[in-house]
């Protein structure tokens, strides 16, 4: 079984709110977009400048690194713009009881 980190009560992290916490020296930002929840590793795969403080476009489901704005779709970690090429990490989230968690596995 993977494990599982709680993150915060739902209702903590409205349309367009963003948490962010650290797991095993990994920093990692939850957003909600639209009621959809999203993880990501917060981290610019261009210099390594932290990314969950960027721009999120709800229409577009990316997040944009706001040191030298690599656009990352937060479903795949994928970047969609230079200067990024390389991925980041995304992970899978679900609410249990009220509570948001992350698979981190």
């Amino acid at each position: 079984m993977s494990p599982l980190i709680d993150i915060c009560p739902l209702d903590e992290l409205p349309p367009g709110a963003r948490r962010t916490i650290e797991h095993d020296d990994l920093d990692i930002t939850v957003v909600n977009v639209g009621g959809t929840l999203y993880a990501i590793e917060d981290r610019c795969s261009h210099d390594d400048g932290p990314l969950g403080d960027g721009p999120i476009d709800a229409a577009a489901c990316t997040i944009e690194c706001p040191r030298h704005g690599s656009l990352f779709d937060l479903r795949t970690g994928v970047p969609k713009t230079l200067p990024a090429y390389q991925p980041v990490e995304t992970f899978p989230v679900t609410v249990s009881g009220g509570i948001v968690r992350i698979d981190v596995d």
